[in-house]
């Protein structure tokens, strides 16, 4: 009795601690500890970013978007995260994913069935001199015992593919959170053109009223007119195109918030948003460790790994245990009467000669496991370029915008000065048209250059995994 119990130990340490493949022990990936344009008098050293010890938080930090102080943009991140379809298309593939875990573990345990069956005839496997009734009902059991870790590295990469869905989710809520900041910021913007554009045509009106009557008192040439009506037509067609603009934004708004194309009612002000906001010098790069895709990445990675497992360990025998118990007679009333009739048994099946097949199935999941690794690397270097990318285009974005304000404010003054001098006939009227287009111009540029560095920083925070805090 005791040497059984030994065997039987023996034989459950050996299925538990037996397991194909290689174990996953992250991959080392040389990166810079610093972004190099968040601290730019210090280069940035090369560390080892080793993905075992990853503890992805990549859930989206919305407190971030209090920044900017305007709930009309917190109302739609929020509407959009409850009605979006594409994130609850996400949500779903979670669910299908769990649903999957639990059919692979399954595989692990014993097939258990019931069978009935009934039959009449002069053969059953051989010939009856008479024909027989046969009646039959039993219960089976089938164990392909997990003896190489086959199935356990199947599970591993269900839980695997799991966690991948999950950061899946994850990734489409950042960008659907970027999406909708970064569209309610274009439609401010267009709205401000439109604005300005609505202002100018009315100046234009004005100035070319005053023309129109200069002229019909022979005072200037006809010249001075058709130039006044070049200019308000120039901005007459502003108009329209900013109205299309905004309407064509506003349904993209919408879309993402899971409605149908509306207006998106707001008094926010892009020039109104605060546009100063403090980025910490010196960002460590492991904020990129909660970047839903680069924890993706690495679960793809796993998931392969353990798929290569599995596929070399359809290269060893399958071990399977059968049982068969249940009744039998030649007479349905008498079915149960008789003894009880069972089976049990073992079986060994293993490959021989199969041409190479399973030796290549093996060989094109480890070059599988290795783009795994290569698109893994990719992930975290194209995180780091996005990164890279949103931190030089707030800094310059800043520099230009203060150009661009120093460039507006003249080209106002210089309009002002110019109409001055045209009234009391120093200066030519072309002198005083180019002013008015510089001045118009400079205007879009700065609405539209402040918009780009709000945008920027909804990048940054997208690029970080949910920003920086």
């Amino acid at each position: 009795m005791y040497n059984r119990i030994v065997v039987v130990l023996f034989v459950f340490a050996s299925v538990v601690s037996c397991k194909v493949g290689k174990n996953y022990k992250g991959a080392d990936i040389s990166v810079p500890d610093r972004f190099y344009f968040a601290k730019e008098d210090s280069l940035p050293k090369t560390i080892e970013l080793n993905t075992k010890d990853l503890n992805s938080d990549s859930i989206a930090d919305l407190d971030f978007f209090s920044y900017f102080k305007d709930p009309i943009l917190d109302t739609l991140i929020q509407k959009s995260l409850q009605y979006n379809q594409d994130l609850n298309i996400a949500a779903e593939t979670i669910l299908q994913a769990q649903d999957g875990l639990i059919v692979q573990r399954a595989a692990m345990l014993p097939n258990v069935g019931i069978e009935g069956r009934a039959s009449r005839g002069n053969f059953q496997g051989f010939l009856f001199p008479d024909v027989q009734n046969t009646f039959s009902a039993t219960a089976f059991a089938n164990w392909e015992i997990d003896f190489w870790g086959k199935f356990r590295r199947l599970n591993e990469a269900a839980r695997a593919r799991l966690l991948q869905s999950e950061e899946a989710y994850r990734a489409t809520k950042l960008s659907l959170v970027t999406s909708v900041a970064s569209n309610y910021f274009l439609l401010l913007d267009y709205k401000s053109r439109l604005e300005i554009s609505e202002r100018n045509l009315a100046i234009r009106d004005s100035v070319l009223s005053i023309i129109q009557q200069r002229f019909d008192k022979g005072i200037i040439a006809e010249i001075d007119v058709n130039q006044a009506q070049i200019k308000r037509a120039v901005a007459a067609e502003a108009i329209p195109l900013y109205k299309r603009l905004v309407a064509q934004t506003e349904h993209r708004i919408s879309l993402l918030t899971g409605a149908n194309p509306g207006r998106i009612v707001t008094d926010t002000q892009l020039l109104n948003i605060d546009n100063a906001i403090e980025i910490p010098e010196g960002l460590p790069s492991d904020l990129l460790l909660r970047r839903p895709d680069v924890a993706a990445a690495e679960q793809n990675l796993i998931a392969q790994n353990a798929i290569t497992g599995a596929a070399k360990g359809n290269m060893l025998p399958n071990i399977s245990l059968t049982g068969v118990m249940g009744f039998a007679s030649n007479d349905l009333s008498t079915l149960t009467d008789g003894p009880l009739a069972w089976n049990v048994g073992g079986s060994i099946l293993g490959p021989i000669f199969n041409f190479g097949r399973l030796q290549r199935q093996v060989n094109i999941e480890e070059s599988k496991t290795r783009q795994a690794l290569l698109a893994y690397e990719r992930t975290v270097l194209d995180a780091f370029r996005s990164v890279e990318d949103a931190l030089v285009e707030i800094t310059t974005l800043k520099e230009e915008l203060k150009a661009r304000q120093d460039r507006l404010e003249a080209s106002l003054k210089a309009q002002f000065l110019s109409g001055e001098r045209y009234d009391k006939g120093v200066t030519s009227y072309l002198e005083y048209l180019e002013s008015q287009r510089q001045a118009f111009e400079s205007e879009l540029n700065y609405t539209q250059t402040r918009r780009a560095l709000l945008d920027a920083y909804v990048q940054l925070y997208g690029a970080l995994g949910g920003g920086w805090d």
